[in-house]
């Protein structure tokens, strides 16, 4: 049986308060859980988001968007040292938009790049995807975990 790291559960919670404030839309506790310096390969335009402000705008966007936010992280595994950490799991974002639809959202590839600062851990860099069809260009967003 493998043995788990010390930080482990300190990075398992932030990454359950992410999941926390996602549901509650709170940007407050979204920007403590992400390094000042973040940098974001999101699914939106351009090819990096560099920066809270930046990172946060993302959010900004989903929380206007969605009248109610679920956000689910499942199949979370993590690598964990002293000083860095870097996770990985599935990702879905969905909720009810303000006109009552209802969107199921897509199941995302993230990554997660922690690094610790003092005796709390922050998210420095993160990354989502979808898998693609190389000879179409088109995501491939009906793939479950």
């Amino acid at each position: 049986m493998a043995t788990t790291h010390p930080h482990e559960p300190a990075i398992r919670e932030l990454l359950g308060s992410l999941v926390g404030a996602l549901r509650a839309k709170d940007l407050d506790a979204v920007r403590e859980i992400y390094a000042p310096d973040v940098v974001s390969f999101d699914v939106e335009p351009p090819l990096q988001h560099v920066g809270i402000e930046a990172k946060l705008a993302n959010w900004v966007k989903v929380f206007d968007t969605f009248a109610t936010v679920d956000y689910e992280l499942r199949d979370l595994a993590l690598t964990v040292d002293e000083h860095v950490a870097f996770g990985r799991a599935f990702g879905r974002l969905r909720g009810t938009l303000a006109d009552g639809t209802a969107v199921p959202g897509t199941w995302v590839r993230g990554t997660f790049g922690l690094r610790r600062d003092g005796e709390r851990w922050l998210v420095a860099h993160d990354q989502v995807s979808v898998p693609v069809d190389v000879r179409t260009g088109a995501a491939a967003t009906d793939l479950e975990p």
